[in-house]
């Protein structure tokens, strides 16, 4: 029985081969101004001729906004708004990876309020509801498009910084596992891989005492009965389908499949939060210019040797969720660390900081910075200090997950 448990999501949720075709339709119901933003890939594909054309049909005036940048830097964003200011879109649209979604959540959200975008770096900043936003992911990973989050690159910042608010919920997803059938294997695996560290972060997030309020003074309320539903069903799935998705592009089931466990990951971590993976991530990712989800993968196996003995019990039940038998629960939870260590060997994720490009000099920097991501250090369920943390960034960086120094318990 579930005694405590939050989901906050989209209005709606449209998932399935063909469901991009309804875009039209669906963004008709909400404005008749529609602002896309894409990247220049996807704008010059015929899936994009497609969908403007179903906004076309719906009598609806488009810009495409095409720009958008990998890791989503603060530029490409105030190039975007300086184009959508004056068109005065009714509904913005996200069409792309997680930087495409995410610039559709920050677009809404600046031309809904007055303010600079520093301005709303954090949790619980934004003031209110913005303008309706629809997401529609091509790739399977972030989850950005049922999400709170939207994270960014600011050059007057040392490391990404987020904005998080459920005001940022996209109005309407469409999670049509088509669009990804011509993602190449290495983007497949490790946005399949950031999704399982999202699916098992928020699987074994803290558990915060039930006060009134909880759910309103914190975006990420820790480890509860809806996110750990999703979350094991995505871990289940990813193991079973990743390995497939990558190997074989076109094997539409297991595109499904792993889309549908990327959107349920970020219904899990939407509420629950993530932990030390994506804490240590930032700083590895400022250093070495690296993707998010990439450095997120190549963190999870060490991060999760870290944590194994606080987490027995939720340990043993990713193993079963990735068809491991078993009743002693301390094999269980060691079997569920090189299930997945072997996992992300299997698809090809990096196994080391080194092979990131950090450098050996660069360690003590890494931990230092990434206690400064608090939400995510106090939302890790082993307690996360300097100590701690620099034995999981050396750790990671020579590929030593079994050491005994990242064992002891507290």
């Amino acid at each position: 029985m579930i005694d405590f448990g939050v989901m906050r999501a989209s209005r709606a949720i449209l998932f399935g081969p063909g469901q991009r075709l309804s875009l039209g339709r669906i963004a008709g119901q909400i404005g008749k101004r529609a602002l896309v933003c894409t990247d220049t890939r996807f704008a010059s594909t015929n899936d994009m001729t497609v969908l403007r054309a179903s906004l076309d049909d719906q009598g609806m005036a488009v810009l495409v906004f095409d720009g958008t940048e990998a890791e989503l830097p603060l530029t490409g964003i105030l190039a975007c708004l300086d184009v959508a200011r004056s068109f005065k879109p009714s509904v913005v649209i996200g069409i792309g990876g997680g930087s495409c979604l995410d610039m559709a959540k920050v677009v809404a959200l600046m031309l809904s309020y007055d303010g600079t975008v520093d301005s709303f770096y954090g949790e619980n900043r934004v003031p209110g509801p913005v303008l309706p936003v629809i997401g529609m992911p091509t790739t399977s990973g972030t989850g950005s498009e049922v999400t709170p989050v939207a994270v960014l690159g600011d050059s007057n910042q040392t490391l990404k910084v987020g904005i998080s608010s459920p005001y940022l919920i996209p109005h309407t997803a469409i999670c049509d596992p088509e669009l990804t059938l011509s993602c190449p294997p290495g983007l497949t695996a490790l946005s399949g891989a950031d999704a399982m560290a999202h699916a098992i972060e928020s699987f074994t997030a803290v558990r915060r005492p039930r006060e009134p309020g909880l759910t309103v003074d914190r975006v990420f309320v820790g480890k509860n009965g809806l996110s750990d539903r999703n979350a094991l069903t995505a871990i289940t799935a990813l193991t079973t389908y990743l390995p497939r998705a990558v190997a074989d592009g076109a094997d539409l089931e297991a595109r499904s499949a792993v889309m549908y466990a990327a959107m349920l990951a970020g219904l899990a971590f939407g509420s629950a939060g993530t932990g030390a993976a994506h804490a240590i991530q930032y700083p590895v990712g400022a250093l070495t210019h690296t993707a998010h989800g990439l450095g997120v993968a190549a963190l999870l196996r060490y991060v999760m040797a870290f944590n194994r003995p606080n987490c027995t019990a939720t340990y043993a039940e990713v193993a079963r969720a990735m068809g491991i038998a078993g009743t002693d629960q301390e094999e269980l939870a060691d079997a569920a660390v090189a299930a997945v260590s072997a996992l992300f060997d299997d698809i090809g994720i990096p196994k080391t900081l080194a092979d990131l490009g950090l450098k050996a000099d660069q360690l003590a920097w890494v931990a230092s910075q990434s206690l400064k991501a608090t939400r995510l250090v106090t939302n890790n369920p082993r307690s996360l200090d300097l100590e701690g943390a620099t034995s999981i960034v050396n750790a990671a960086f020579v590929g030593d997950w079994r050491g005994a120094h990242l064992s002891a318990a507290e």
